[in-house]
């Protein structure tokens, strides 16, 4: 596992410098293609969905994804973390773009049951395009998280202190854009998404 973490990882770091070359000089692979030392699809873990079904994430190939880790009972920053993505959805929708799927991942299985997992999209009104998943086995999570960058902690109080961190994958799981904080402006994002779906658009150069 420490050697898929450092080989993604160091890939990881390659294409998101990579990300910062002309739009006009960049194509995405066929779906076809071999996944890249990059790719998060390499991972082979199974998660569970709250609608209780086994997913790996290479079952979403194809469709560009936005991503972060939480847990349902958080008070503070994970609720606004959904909420930023939902402005990310809502500025995406408004630009006519609705092939985008929302990934949500658990650091807490104990408590996020598959019920609570589906009870929390009930709440939060999140449509079939997000995908809320768990895994009993915390590695799983942690390989996760270090892929993603993601640091996160469990208190003596039950609650996590976590890095606060969206990130978008294209679609074939590589790294092309992250969203650091809360409250942040999606239109970053926004744009990193519309460049991803049209690969050869030329940037704005206002």
């Amino acid at each position: 596992m420490k050697k898929l973490i450092t080989t993604l990882l160091l890939a990881n770091l390659a294409a998101l410098t990579a990300f910062a070359a002309p739009t006009c000089c960049k194509t995405n692979p066929p779906a076809t293609a071999p996944l890249t030392d990059a790719s998060l699809y390499q991972i082979e873990t199974t998660w569970t969905s709250d609608h209780d079904k086994p997913v790996q994430l290479s079952q979403l190939r194809g469709q560009v994804q936005i991503v972060t880790l939480f847990f349902a009972s958080c008070q503070f920053a994970c609720p606004i973390l959904v909420h930023d993505m939902k402005k990310i959805e809502a500025g995406l929708a408004a630009a006519g773009i609705t092939n985008v799927g929302f990934l949500l991942v658990t650091i807490d299985p104990d408590r996020d049951t598959v019920e609570a997992l589906h009870t929390f999209r009930e709440q939060r009104r999140l449509d079939d395009r997000w995908l809320l998943l768990r895994s009993s086995d915390l590695q799983d999570t942690l390989e996760l998280a270090a892929l993603l960058g993601i640091k996160y902690k469990k208190e003596p109080t039950g609650q996590y202190a976590h890095s606060n961190l969206i990130t978008l994958l294209n679609q074939n799981g590589e790294i092309t854009h992250q969203q650091p904080g809360l409250n942040t402006d999606p239109a970053p994002m926004i744009a990193a998404i519309q460049t991803l779906l049209t690969p050869n658009k030329i940037p704005d150069a206002r």
